[in-house]
């Protein structure tokens, strides 16, 4: 333990020897003399000691100053040079100063000022209160002497009426008190006019005295009006004096009360004046009101619905620990609980409570017979179209693309047996969606089948969608008029599929016809006519129009174009139209034939001008009253769709990135942007390329819409590093320029397998190659050979093929890999060879592999890439 003398510990301290040794007597340390020794423990007393000292002198209240005062003070030399060449030193002396106050005094300086605020308010609320509550026993006390004095009035007035017992004494009250009236009426105007003057001019003492003045007043003025009426009143309560004139009797009334009343005798209401204040009062009570609260609302909108400014509201939600902005939006919950904090009524709006009443269509009414909606299905290039075709008359298939169907067409023609509406339905494999569509919205389904091609793929499908929306089907039986036609055939494969013939003892119509020849077209047409008389089609055409969206397009010119199926009500021009996202007013209509119509009732297919935008195939159309509700339905619906597709693009990128994560490699993406002449072919696309994707490449629509291909699509297929799609589109004259300067990969199709196949080669680019090996040749092990060059020499014969030098090996024992390398040396006596055939002998010098034995077989391949295709 280390022990160190009282004046060597000073000195190390830098303190004096007394004050130490009075410090150690102190904390009961007892060292005599200066030069005496302590030690470590006694030193940890001394240092506890002096802690302790400390501590207490800071607890107490007067220990130590407030504030604390440093004072600096630094020196420096400063040369400057001087006449004639000699330097001069000057002394700088700066002098700093700064002070410190102790934190526990400022905070106790802020909460003197705090309770002296808080007390002086608390006076001023008493002062003012008590002022109010002196005010209100005056006003009562006042109110209590005029009741009382009204009360003697009436009493008196009630004495002099019955002594007097004359009429005219109670025309003479009435004049008086009319005059009364008048002179009380001019007072209380030039008052009131008096003291707006007074106000104006005098100090705020003043203008509250006069005020108080002026109410004074006007109570007196209306306790006197109230006496005056009650006079008037008993006045003519008592006998009325009746006088005939042209025998009529008339209550006498005095002479300056007869025919016009004086202008002056009109009783002006009492009006009070407040020192130039408005004249609106606050209301006796709360005002309480109901609120509609929606699924979610702005914080300004709450505000304004229940008439409070949004700074209050604000205040209100961060006490209840809400933490939002005025455009901040809030749960319904959230809102509701606001509501009730303000003292204000509840009521919970469901989200698509406004959706539901504008989609409630009236049903009631007379019902009428209505035409058919038949839709035509069937495998592609098996002749729908060319049906349809002889049936209306005019040439379609040869219009198509490709002789194939890419839209949903609508017809209604006009048959001997009534009217039909006609659906042509694409049957290509891409077109599932639309055929699907065109099962729900029809009333029969045509299945046509090819005699002599039999049931295909898209004929099972189009029966599959028939029966799933339980329409009846009627087959045509088409190219009947080719020598390979046959019927039973079809019968025969239909009826695999439960679909069997009337002949058989099934319930499904089968037809005989040819689209080249017109065989069987009128049998067809009477079998629909029949299948519907059956099923006693009815529609109500009073009411408002329902119907479904069967396609849409942008045209140039035109805008918007949407082919509305109308199914029940009638459309009429100029009315407000609710189409799924979309809504407008109708601008125009046209039938098929491109033909302006004015309206169209059920059944009647025609084109609508006038929407917002390209609506989705298949939405419900609905005429809406107000245009406005309309309006708020479709941007409900809008934001209802980008929440869902912002929520599906965040899953699907979680889902890639656990994907990639799990896989530890990248996937091939290739992005395309599709522009296409109407909705459903747009739709169709993006669903075939999506199908061709595999784990190792995918395609990613950027985007899908419908019209030309404009300036902004090429930018964002640029950003996004896409390739645009044009199907029956082209691009402007800006978006040509800007493919040009960006270098986009812009492609027109017409045809949509076409778009198909090109896809699907860029994705099988975007694959990795295979790599294959194959086996040329194998080399049977003889013996093996000591070399002091390269060690151990195989003797081997080739067996089959060849063995090439430059190729890779594996080593067999008993069919088993032992060893994989490549050959190190390949001779054939001593001369070194490139390769040995079948049947040779040669020596084999495996490299970096030593444990060769008689026995063991070389097998030598060679790997090739093969260029994978999905």
């Amino acid at each position: 333990m280390a022990e160190v003398t009282v004046k060597e510990f000073a000195n190390n301290l830098g303190v004096s020897v007394d004050r130490l040794m009075t410090q150690l007597s102190d904390a009961g340390i007892d060292v005599t003399d200066p030069e005496g020794t302590i030690n470590d423990d006694q030193k940890m007393e001394l240092l506890a000691h002096l802690q302790k000292s400390r501590g207490k002198a800071a607890d107490s209240e007067e220990s130590g100053p407030s504030k604390i005062t440093l004072r600096r003070r630094s020196r420096s030399e400063l040369r400057t040079s001087g006449g004639q060449g000699r330097a001069k030193t000057v002394n700088v002396e700066v002098r700093r100063k700064r002070t410190y106050v102790k934190r526990k005094d400022i905070l106790e300086q802020e909460q003197k000022k705090r309770e002296e605020e808080l007390r002086r308010l608390e006076e001023e609320k008493r002062a003012r209160e008590e002022a109010e509550r002196q005010e209100r026993e005056a006003q009562e006390k006042a109110e209590e002497e005029a009741r009382k004095a009204a009360e003697e009035a009436q009493a008196a007035e009630a004495e002099t009426v019955e002594e007097a017992g004359a009429p005219a004494e109670a025309e003479e009250s009435v004049d008086v008190e009319a005059e009364a009236v008048e002179e009380t009426a001019e007072e209380e105007k030039s008052a009131d006019e008096e003291s707006e003057a007074d106000v104006r001019a005098r100090e705020e003492a003043e203008r509250e005295r006069q005020a108080e003045e002026e109410r004074r007043k006007a109570e007196q003025e209306a306790r006197k009006q109230e006496e005056e009426d009650e006079k008037r009143q008993r006045a003519k309560a008592a006998k009325p004096k009746k006088d005939k004139k042209g025998g009529r009797q008339e209550l006498h009334v005095a002479r300056d009360k007869q025919g016009r009343r004086k202008r002056g005798s009109q009783v002006r209401p009492t009006r009070s004046s407040s020192g130039g204040r408005h004249g609106f009062e606050k209301p006796a009570g709360p005002v309480v009101r109901e609120v509609v609260v929606p699924e979610s609302i702005t914080v300004g909108d709450l505000a304004q619905r229940m008439a409070v400014k949004a700074n209050e509201l604000i205040k209100v939600m961060m006490k209840m620990g809400v933490m939002a902005t005025i455009n901040q939006s809030i749960d319904q919950e959230t809102a509701a609980l606001v509501v009730e904090e303000l003292g204000h009524k509840v009521k919970l709006q469901r989200e698509d409570e406004l959706e539901s009443k504008v989609m409630e269509v009236p049903t009631e009414g007379q019902e009428i017979p209505r035409a058919p909606v038949v839709t035509v299905m069937g495998h592609v290039d098996h002749g729908k179209t060319s049906l349809l075709d002889h049936i209306r008359k005019a040439k379609v298939a040869s219009g198509e693309a490709g002789g194939i169907t890419q839209h949903i067409g609508a017809y209604h023609v006009q048959t001997d047996s009534g009217m039909v509406t006609f659906l042509d339905t694409p049957g290509h494999a891409a077109f599932t969606a639309m055929r699907a569509r065109g099962a729900k919205l029809t009333d029969i389904v045509v299945l046509v089948v090819a005699a002599d091609d039999g049931v295909m793929p898209q004929t099972i499908e189009a029966i599959k969608h028939a029966k799933a929306a339980g329409t009846p089907i009627v087959v045509a039986v088409n190219k009947m008029d080719k020598p390979e036609a046959d019927p039973d055939r079809v019968k025969n494969e239909l009826a695999q599929h439960e679909v069997i013939p009337e002949d058989w003892g099934g319930d499904t119509q089968f037809v005989h016809v040819s689209a080249h020849s017109g065989q069987g077209i009128d049998e067809l047409l009477e079998s629909l006519a029949l299948q519907a008389e059956l099923m006693e089609l009815k529609a109500v055409d009073s009411n408002v129009a329902h119907g479904i969206v069967i396609e849409s397009k942008l045209e140039k010119g035109r805008g918007p174009v949407a082919t509305v199926l109308v199914q029940h009500g009638t459309l009429r021009q100029g009315e407000v139209l609710l189409a799924g996202q979309e809504y407008g007013r109708v601008r125009a209509m046209f039938d098929e034939t491109g033909k302006q119509v004015k309206e169209a009732g059920p059944s009647i297919p025609v084109e609508v001008l006038g929407l917002s935008g390209t609506p989705e195939a298949g939405d419900d159309v609905v005429v809406v009253e107000d245009e406005r509700k309309a309006r708020e339905v479709a941007a409900f619906r809008q934001s209802k769709e980008r929440d869902a597709k912002l929520a599906k693009q965040q899953a699907a990128k979680l889902d890639e990135m656990f994907q990639q994560m799990g896989e530890g490699a990248d996937v091939g993406i290739l992005n395309v942007l599709i522009k296409a002449d109407v909705q459903g072919s747009a739709e169709a696309l993006s669903e075939s390329l999506q199908k061709i994707s595999t784990d190792e490449v995918k395609v990613k629509i950027v985007s899908s819409a419908v019209g030309g291909i404009t300036e902004s699509d090429v930018n964002l297929a640029a950003a996004s590093d896409a390739v645009i799609i044009g199907f029956n589109v082209r691009a402007d004259a800006s978006a040509k320029r800007q493919v040009s300067e960006t270098g986009v990969d812009l492609r027109y199709y017409s045809v949509i397998y076409e778009a198909i196949d090109d896809v699907k080669a860029a994705l099988s680019g975007m694959l990795s190659p295979e790599l294959r090996e194959e086996i040329v040749g194998l080399a049977e092990v003889k013996d093996v050979f000591r070399s002091p060059k390269f060690g151990n020499i195989a003797g081997c014969l080739v067996v089959d093929g060849a063995v090439r030098r430059h190729n890779p090996i594996r080593v067999l024992r008993d069919n088993v890999v032992i060893y994989e390398g490549e050959l190190e040396s390949l001779r054939r006596y001593k001369d070194d060879v490139n390769e040995v055939r079948s049947g040779t002998e040669c020596g084999i010098g495996v490299r970096d592999y030593n444990d060769v034995k008689a026995g063991d077989q070389i097998e030598c391949y060679e790997r090739h890439e093969v260029q994978r295709t999905l």
